[in-house]
């Protein structure tokens, strides 16, 4: 018989923090594994500068991870990109420190982003992790590879998430019910979810639990910009702006000229140019709306409050 979701995950609900590049910290992933979810350290966790060494960056990481640990004794997740299909583990840098570091400090719970790797996904089981297993964009095919590799647990995500949205254009409601009858582990819901109506939904819809990242970021433990919450807060869904091919944005100074851009030349490589501009950090994480966006899900109007993490998981798990 399949394990349910907290078994699996030693949780007390089956709920998970999505890994957020630059806005998570030790502080957040350890209030919602206190509350009973899966925090997971994300990108960049705890960090304010910018590093392009892999040692520094596994030790960094090392460092919130500890940090994280004095918070809770509860499980702690650790985000993890796959390497290219073409690619090795060894060949990605970053992947391979962070994983060493992963395995040196007894990581159990990897949220493995990308698309099935069959050499990560075999070392991360040979070292007893447990696979969390979220591809990039969501396919039948991509689904059961992820399973047959040995995948945990699948994550379905529809294009109302924040972030790096799936490079196809179907919402949650489309795609985790042909995500959830094409496999037979446990998969959770993502994109939109922000409310315990959206958690319901997400059950109602086969998923045996929820991954949401937009919605822990408008929490009191978040690390994002007082700035940045404050524009969510005021923000409908009609002011949220796609500014490339795959993300999207509350209006901001820099938005705006991303996204008059886009609709200029949907093809524009405007992706990469945010990310060498910072990505989520400049506006996200240190409230610099001229040089950054702020990226948020489809659901924005469901996001009025900035409660402790405790009261969320409570309420969306009601």
């Amino acid at each position: 018989m399949t394990r349910s979701v907290t078994e699996i995950l030693g949780t007390k609900y089956p709920l998970i923090q999505a890994p957020m590049s630059w806005v998570t910290d030790a502080r957040l992933v350890a209030a919602v594994s206190n509350a009973g979810g899966l925090g997971v350290l994300g990108p960049n966790a705890g960090q304010t500068s910018v590093t392009n060494d892999p040692v520094l960056t596994a030790e960094r990481m090392r460092q919130e991870l500890r940090m994280a640990r004095t918070l809770t004794d509860r499980p702690i997740g650790l985000n993890i990109l796959t390497p290219e299909p073409d690619q090795s583990v060894a060949d990605n840098i970053f992947t391979a420190a962070l994983l060493k570091m992963a395995y040196e400090e007894n990581v159990h719970h990897f949220a493995v982003v990308g698309s099935a790797h069959e050499e990560l996904f075999a070392d991360i089981k040979a070292h007893g992790g447990i696979l969390i297993f979220r591809p990039l964009t969501p396919t039948v095919a991509q689904m059961r590879a992820g399973q047959r590799l040995g995948a945990d647990i699948l994550v379905a995500t529809g294009s109302d998430e924040g972030g790096v949205m799936p490079h196809q254009d179907f919402g949650t409601f489309t795609v985790v019910p042909a995500m959830v009858d094409a496999v037979s582990t446990p998969v959770l819901a993502a994109g939109g979810i922000n409310d315990a109506r959206g958690v319901r939904a997400a059950f109602a819809l086969g998923a045996q639990g929820a991954y949401i990242g937009s919605r822990f970021l408008m929490t009191q433990e978040s690390p994002m910009s007082d700035a940045a919450k404050a524009a969510v807060l005021k923000a409908h869904f009609s002011d949220v702006l796609r500014v490339s091919p795959t993300q999207r944005s509350v209006k901001t100074p820099a938005a705006l000229k991303y996204a008059s851009r886009y609709r200029n030349n949907p093809d524009a490589v405007l992706d990469r140019e945010i990310s060498i501009n910072g990505g989520l950090r400049p506006g996200m994480l240190l409230g610099d709306f001229e040089r950054g966006i702020i990226s948020v899900n489809n659901g924005v109007d469901t996001i009025n409050s900035l409660p402790s993490v405790e009261a969320l998981i409570r309420e969306l798990m009601a």
